[in-house]
């Protein structure tokens, strides 16, 4: 029958997995590196997977297709350990093997969700902001890429105890301010990037550099990739946090290698369309670094 499905433009799939993780009913599995769909009749046509894809590379399809099984979709996601949904709970089979199965995992998640509650970061000092947000505000089907704000420790050296090892003494804390920090990953809207000091960096600066930190990060929202790994052009992204959010300045870091001229062309144009849209010129400096790690310009 033709029915709608998804479809996965295999050549834009960066393999990363967020949208097999959304995919409650378990139809799409990593294959050679890229997400496709196992079987059919697993999958239900309304793509969930499709709003978290970071490379844009899900969309929908009317094409032949086996019907969705629901039967076949609850014994799977059984297989695999997942919460069955209440709109299907009514096909699993009574007092069968599918049905003690389900109340055992059921249980078993409720015991992780309560040990995560009770292992969540509450040191003072350190307050953390949970946002969990996409670009249009609706949650976020990956765990791994939630956003979350927070406030690095005071990394004065001075400030340490006299008892401290040499080795605790010479420990410089992290300034990181935020995650996500990988530019496709970052949700544009969050808060974090309000009146910010933004730092754009090469993924490979923070490798060179030994005190990328305590130079470049203390007291910015970091965002780094890659535009040759990545195969995007950050313009449109970088447009929308820099003219949305009263940035106060930005920092380019990249490498003197010819892809990062990428990274460079993305972040001017970015400030040339925010200055078109707010009329507000904002700060802004390059960095380049030699690939042993020195300051070039």
């Amino acid at each position: 029958m033709m029915r709608q499905m998804i479809k996965i433009n295999l050549d834009k799939c960066n393999g990363c997995g967020i949208c097999i993780q959304a995919c409650h009913e378990g139809a799409l599995e990593l294959i050679d590196g890229k997400a496709q769909i196992i079987k059919d009749d697993y999958c239900d046509g309304l793509g969930n997977c499709l709003p978290v894809c970071p490379m844009d590379a899900i969309s929908f399809e009317m094409r032949e297709a086996v019907d969705f099984d629901e039967e076949a979709v609850v014994e799977n996601m059984i297989k695999l350990g997942k919460e069955v949904p209440d709109d299907l709970k009514s096909f699993i089979k009574k007092d069968s093997k599918q049905q003690k199965n389900v109340e055992q995992s059921q249980s078993q998640n409720k015991n992780t969700a309560t040990e995560k509650n009770l292992l969540t970061p509450t040191k003072a000092g350190t307050p953390l902001k949970e946002i969990s947000l996409t670009q249009n505000n609706t949650p976020h089907k990956c765990p791994g890429s939630m956003a979350k704000s927070f406030s690095p420790q005071n990394s004065s050296l001075q400030s340490l105890s006299n008892h401290q090892s040499p080795q605790e003494s010479n420990h410089e804390q992290s300034q990181l301010r935020q995650w996500p920090v990988q530019i496709k990953l970052a949700p544009s809207n969050a808060s974090f990037f309000d009146n910010a000091h933004l730092l754009i960096a090469a993924d490979c600066s923070a490798y060179s550099y030994a005190n990328f930190h305590k130079d470049f990060m203390r007291n910015k929202v970091t965002l780094i990739g890659c535009p040759k790994l990545d195969d995007v052009d950050y313009t449109e992204k970088l447009t929308e946090i820099i003219s949305n959010h009263s940035i106060k300045s930005v920092t380019l870091v990249r490498m003197e290698v010819p892809c990062c001229s990428g990274m460079e062309k993305a972040v001017v144009n970015a400030l040339k369309r925010s200055l078109q849209k707010t009329d507000i010129l904002i700060p802004w400096n390059i960095v380049i670094l030699s690939t042993d790690g020195k300051i070039i310009e």
